[in-house]
């Protein structure tokens, strides 16, 4: 029953004050970056052009007006439309560092997901040492990237001091790792795959885990193969892990930076760059705010497309299979 006045029952009241702090968070952290982001992309707004300079002190709260006024003041006087996403399609590095998300993606992943589940098939098995095995093959995502990317792509892969580098010399080789975009490519796709690997391995070897042993036992007895079991049960039941594994990756490739931030740097020139480098060198080392907001929202939103349609596909074929 409603209170005199128009107030909420006292039970709606509570239920929207325990919603609240989820309600502020996902507000300040989610909705509200993301639309100051897509105002900020149709704007010409540089670090060094640009100020926010708000009152010099004060509670935060009592600037909270001045700082909303700043900021549409900021995004007035640098509003240039279309202009970024016209440069954005004439812009050859924008392109290149699309290009490479789209093969780390869909040439980096299937490789890592083919190579994680043979590993998970054969640590599922009755094999001596297998626990010890586990961890081992565990050992890569323990580590940080930063630190993958110096130990493999720095440290062995170095052209003059690395041990590959040393052993082609006495054969009296010339050998070098990052010298054009492909074998750059073709090397942070090897060492981000190193890393990599695991995480979906361990996700695999969970699925397989996880199923039944009597329907297994079942089709043995009915002469199935090793093969046709995998092929018409083992990989048909594992298909919703295998979605889940493979979209995470995705999502991680697509924000790959930081293998490539410390191994090439994005080189030679911008040839190994991706998408999330990009903006961050737009961004951050250039100043360039408002070109890099706009790369970031057309990367948001063919990261979603793809995710969707992944997800929409497979999610088809796991639904005719149950």
């Amino acid at each position: 029953m409603a209170h005199e006045g128009g107030l909420l029952p006292a039970t709606r009241w509570q239920k929207a004050l325990f919603i609240l702090p989820a309600f502020l968070l996902t507000f300040f952290i989610v909705i509200f970056p993301t639309i100051f982001g897509l105002l900020v992309s149709f704007t010409g707004w540089t670090r060094t052009g640009t100020t926010l300079d708000g009152p010099g002190s004060g509670f935060i709260l009592l600037r909270l007006s001045d700082m909303v006024g700043d900021i549409s003041e900021a995004i007035r006087s640098t509003w240039n439309g279309l202009e970024n996403f016209r440069d954005m399609a004439s812009d050859n590095a924008f392109r290149t560092a699309l290009r490479n998300n789209l093969v780390f993606a869909f040439i980096g992943v299937p490789l890592q997901y083919l190579i994680a589940l043979g590993l998970a098939l054969l640590l599922n098995q009755e094999i001596r040492a297998r626990k010890f095995f586990r961890v081992v093959f565990l050992l890569p995502f323990m580590i940080s990237p930063i630190a993958v990317g110096w130990m493999i792509g720095k440290a062995m892969f170095d052209a003059r001091f690395g041990p590959f580098a040393r052993v082609a010399r006495e054969l009296d080789i010339t050998l070098s790792f990052y010298d054009t975009g492909f074998k750059a490519v073709f090397w942070l796709i090897v060492i981000s795959a190193w890393y990599a690997i695991p995480f979906v391995m361990i996700m695999l070897l969970a699925g397989l885990q996880a199923m039944p042993a009597e329907i297994f036992e079942a089709a043995k007895i009915d002469g199935a193969g090793r093969w046709r079991t995998f092929a018409d049960m083992t990989f048909p039941l594992l298909l919703p892990v295998s979605l889940t594994a493979v979209v995470l990756r995705i999502i991680f490739e697509f924000k790959l930076i930081d293998i490539i931030y410390v191994v090439t740097g994005g080189g030679p020139g911008d040839a190994s760059q991706t998408l999330s480098l990009y903006v961050y060198k737009a961004g951050y080392l250039s100043g360039d705010i408002g070109y890099a907001t706009a790369i970031a929202e057309v990367f948001l939103i063919i990261v979603i497309i793809v995710i969707a349609l992944l997800l929409v596909t497979v999610g088809r074929k796991i639904r005719s299979i149950q």
